[in-house]
């Protein structure tokens, strides 16, 4: 499956026939006891009616026996339908409280697991995803709705069959019956639909809501006196998102109400054909208003369930699965090891990369070679490429032209989880960890989560040790204000715990630092490149350094630096034959330096 494949969503049928096989995966036993108990419970509610039948006649007739018959019959329909109700739901509760955790844990694991981020930034994957979240807290009914739409089926076909023996005809009810499916089936995927289309605004939404509610940007909002602009433009975004989805909803309805008018007309119309009828006896008479009455209730019913599938499951197991499917080809032909050691380099081998909906490439036709156990420099003016290159080679990003190797071998054929365990780095937009600060650290190397010792060796060689310090429990501290006893600490402290976090692993083979030293002063930023520069000289398994700094004080010490000027790779070299080139290094060097004076 390549990636094109699975851009589009898949077909409804097997999607959800593929989300059936996954909840019988985790829970079999519950899954077809509370299938079966809603089959049998469908029965006995459903021959109410020929009991009444018998119980007509048999009053009508005096017959003592029949009349006998019915009333039992009553009195055990209504008590088992009791019964197995009561028993139905609370097996189909426990069903769906342990589904519930198993779907929402599978559509998280999914969306972390996914060898890129790009899922995260496409606005037509962002869209989906959106609608998706949404729909992952109600997946679970899924299972209840497809038991409850067979367990209707099951009395629809009783009462036809009841019907029927009153006159064959008067199975033409359910041509009738055809239009409510039909606009049941059809609403929801309109109306999905729609709101899909109109999902970035429903987002935009919510951003402005969180902006206006939230802390963070809390300070901006008052200082700049947005928060009225902000209220208005989140009723604006609301109101479009809201009034095209009413449109369509109100469109929806009108022919479902068409589609229900053509089956009373019919329903009024088989009553009087059996009143004014050969068989207009007493018995048929209440037979045909009892299960015509219960047959319009269990279409109603069955079409309300298959309008929830098709609205929910149909179109919510498409999203899952392609989600599966989107998660899984990343790694399909991924079939080779990740390097223990490093011996040439890692090289891009013309490599393009545009951003989904961006007219102009981020990175064009780049052609370079990083050596392996070299200290190497990006630099370049904000949106040269600078952080896109080094996500590719993080394999963050795919490229979308050319191919980066890693000692001659395809980076798109190691498993993208392999190659992260030989990675290690931190970035300008790291994320802010609200754990303990020992937890929040230890997550650059999982397996020594709990390890003190690894934890403070690497809070040391990130010069994270004030920062620990100063916490009233040290590493043991939980980070966070919002949290119970938890501390909140300044953007250049977290900007060091990142960084530490990164210094986790011991042997990376890729060491990445994208500006993560933005909030330290130049000399402190200078001395931690440093110190990395010459462990990273010493390395015996060819480990790369990269660096993306705007300090050129720091970038000189680097092994080559390269330098990005329009997604462009303009200039490599070292920082002296850089400057006697005096190209666009030397420039922005001359400009910086000029600064400090």
């Amino acid at each position: 499956m390549t990636r094109s494949d699975v851009d589009d969503l898949p077909k409804g049928l097997p999607a959800m026939w593929r989300l059936c096989k996954l909840g019988y995966q985790h829970e079999p036993r519950l899954l077809v006891f509370s299938f079966a108990m809603t089959l049998l419970a469908a029965l006995p509610d459903a021959l109410l009616a020929l009991w009444l039948k018998i119980l007509a006649d048999g009053v009508l007739d005096n017959d003592r026996r029949a009349v006998l018959l019915a009333a039992s019959g009553l009195a055990v329909s209504v008590t088992a339908t009791w019964f197995l109700r009561t028993v139905s739901t609370r097996i189909t509760r426990r069903f769906r409280d342990r589904v519930t955790i198993m779907l929402e844990a599978h559509v998280a694991r999914l969306q972390a697991s996914v060898a890129t981020v790009e899922h995260q930034e496409r606005r037509d994957f962002l869209d989906r995803l959106s609608v998706l979240r949404k729909q992952v807290f109600v997946l679970d009914h899924m299972y209840m709705s497809l038991f409850s739409t067979c367990g209707w089926l099951v009395r629809l076909g009783v009462t036809v069959a009841l019907l029927m023996s009153i006159d064959p005809a008067l199975i033409l009810l359910l041509v009738f019956a055809l239009p409510t499916v039909v606009s049941s089936s059809w609403r929801p995927g309109v109306e999905r639909a729609v709101e899909e289309k109109y999902a970035a605004h429903s987002r935009l939404a919510d951003h402005l809501f969180k902006t206006a509610t939230t802390a963070a940007p809390g300070k901006e909002v008052r200082v700049v006196g947005i928060g009225q602009d902000l209220v208005v433009n989140r009723r604006r975004e609301w109101e479009k998102w809201y009034g095209a989805i009413a449109s369509a909803r109100w469109t929806s309805s009108a022919w479902h109400a068409a589609a229900w008018a053509i089956f009373g007309a019919a329903y009024v119309g088989a009553v009087l054909f059996v009143v004014s009828g050969p068989n207009g006896s007493v018995g048929n008479v209440l037979l045909i208003l009892a299960a015509g009455a219960r047959l319009s209730a269990y279409i109603g019913a069955t079409v309300g369930e298959i309008g929830f599938l098709r609205g929910i499951w149909l179109d919510g197991s498409r999203r899952l699965v392609w989600l599966e499917n989107y998660a899984a080809s990343f790694d399909d032909s991924a079939d080779l090891p990740a390097p223990e050691r490093l011996t040439d380099g890692i090289r891009l081998d013309h490599v393009s990369f545009t951003y989904a909906g961006a007219s102009r490439p981020a990175l064009e036709d780049v052609d370079l070679l990083l050596p392996a156990g070299r200290v190497v420099a990006v630099v370049g003016e904000n949106g040269a490429g600078k952080s896109t290159l080094v996500k590719l080679i993080c394999k963050l990003y795919e490229p979308t032209g050319g191919r980066v190797l890693v000692d001659g071998q395809p980076l798109d054929r190691i498993p993208a989880e392999a190659w992260r365990l030989a990675v290690a780095g931190a970035f300008q937009d790291f994320f802010r960890f609200e754990f303990r600060a020992g937890h929040s650290v230890g997550l650059g190397d999982l397996p020594r989560l709990d390890d003190e010792p690894a934890v403070t060796t690497a809070v040391g060689r990130a010069g994270a040790e004030d920062v620990v310090e100063r916490l009233e429990a040290g590493l043991d501290t939980q980070l966070g204000a919002t949290w119970p006893s938890g501390a909140e600490i300044s953007f250049g402290q977290w900007q060091k715990l990142a960084l530490a976090r990164g210094f986790m692993r011991n042997r990376p083979l890729l060491l990445v630092l994208d500006e993560p030293t933005a909030a330290l002063d130049a000399e402190t930023e200078h001395a931690l490149f440093e110190r990395y520069a010459a462990a990273a000289k010493d390395s015996t398994d060819g480990r790369i350094t990269i660096l993306v700094s705007h300090r050129f004080s720091t970038v000189r010490m680097a092994d080559l630096i390269v330098v990005l000027d329009g997604a462009r790779v303009v200039e490599t070299g070292t920082h002296d034959q850089l400057m006697a080139r005096d190209g666009h290094y030397a420039e922005l060097y001359r400009i910086q330096a000029a600064a400090y004076h």
